[in-house]
């Protein structure tokens, strides 16, 4: 996969880097790179996902009281 930074005339290196790194996490490479490391169980990756999708729940509702 190709990233494509377009600089503009003037524009400072530090920002043309934080747009690169920006596009880098969007593409979500790093993520599944670090997935595919280590195999995870179909039923280990369900009863993980639900794990944090009651956790998410939970931090949902203590926000909103």
């Amino acid at each position: 996969m190709i990233l494509i930074t377009i600089v503009r005339e003037g524009e400072s290196i530090d920002k043309a880097l934080k747009k690169c790194k920006k596009k880098f996490d969007k593409t979500r490479v790093l993520k599944e790179f670090r997935e595919k490391q280590q195999y995870v169980k179909p039923s280990e990756g369900r009863r993980n996902e639900i794990l944090r999708a009651k956790y998410r729940e939970k931090m949902r509702s203590k926000n909103d009281e």
